[in-house]
């Protein structure tokens, strides 16, 4: 039996193992994807909010080119990580089922069955899209997940959504040859948190016009050929080749509801835990890292959710 089962190879998930490893436990970490999946799904020219210092675990320096780290240097840094600290992963393996037992829990994957003490669930959020529910959904042009825009050139291209992801998207895109860029947004206006010399830009090009912006608006419907959209003032079709849908994404909350992980009573689904101990309301199921928040999304990152390994280490260590 091992003392401790880590489900996620993302950087919380990988500060866990290291905090584990240091205190002697015996444990793995359990990644249904490659090392850091969630990073390695973002796009490829991806420049990072934080400075590469926070983004550090495990006190190993992360040396970047420039004060915000791109994504390539980010996946170097943490396979760096991971070879250095040795960390005890298995990769491309998926979980199946986990349920609790009269000493801790056994968990059962797509290739092998463990039993352990105690489980830490850093899953993040990345690997589950808002779906839009609407017909054409399910269209090979209907894209959850942009990489770069090579593939859009010459294209007559919509994007929904206007957090960061879509803004990027909707920038690239327009700057390497897509035919026409085309946002539909739920809102009013460009948000808040839209990163800040991103916003700027992509207002200016929506005010020029090489950007088209429907604000307060939706897509009702998709077809091979265009999309229906309905407007304040009226429902209209434009032509169109490919949509990407940057929609956001939520954690695996199927997961930590067959745990028995209670959720607050708010409009995030806060999951319930010790915010001392990060242990949830079911003993020996721990939450690392952007899974705290819920739907909410934008509350826990790796700079501010780093300090989540140790508290779960000591604890366990403690016990």
């Amino acid at each position: 039996m091992k003392d401790l089962i880590i489900i996620g190879a993302g950087p919380i998930g990988l500060a866990c193992g290291i905090s584990a490893q240091e205190e002697g436990l015996n444990y793995i970490i359990i990644e249904k994807g490659t090392l850091v999946n969630s990073l390695f799904n973002y796009p490829l020219n991806m420049t990072f909010f934080s400075t590469s210092d926070r983004l550090e675990i495990g006190t190993i320096p992360f040396i970047s080119q420039q004060p915000k780290p791109t994504r390539s240097e980010a996946l170097e840094y943490y396979r760096r990580v991971a070879s250095s600290k040795k960390l005890k992963i298995n990769l491309y393996e998926e979980i199946s089922s986990i349920t609790k037992s009269n000493v801790g829990f056994n968990v059962i994957t797509s290739k092998n069955k463990y039993s352990s003490k105690a489980v830490i669930i850093a899953t993040g959020f990345y690997d589950f899209p808002y779906l839009l529910n609407i017909p054409g959904e399910s269209l090979q042009k209907v894209k959850h997940y942009y990489s770069e825009p090579h593939p859009y050139f010459g294209m007559d291209l919509a994007i929904i959504g206007s957090a960061n992801s879509a803004v990027d998207a909707a920038l690239e895109t327009h700057r390497k040859g897509a035919k026409s860029v085309t946002m539909i947004i739920r809102e009013k206006e460009i948000g808040e948190n839209v990163k800040y010399w991103a916003r700027p830009d992509i207002i200016n090009r929506i005010k020029e016009g090489s950007i088209k912006a429907y604000f307060n608006s939706n897509v009702k419907k998709i077809t091979e050929e265009d999309i229906l959209i309905r407007s304040p003032e009226k429902e209209f079709s434009i032509k169109n080749d490919f949509i990407l849908a940057m929609t956001g994404y939520q954690p695996n909350f199927k997961l930590l509801e067959d745990l028995g992980v209670n959720f607050k009573s708010d409009e995030y689904r806060t999951p319930v835990y010790n915010e001392k101990t990060m242990e949830s309301n079911v003993k020996g199921v721990y939450l690392a890292g952007v899974v705290c928040g819920g739907l909410k999304t934008n509350k826990w990152f790796i700079e501010n959710s780093r300090e989540h390994a140790p508290k779960i280490i000591q604890n366990i260590f403690k016990g």
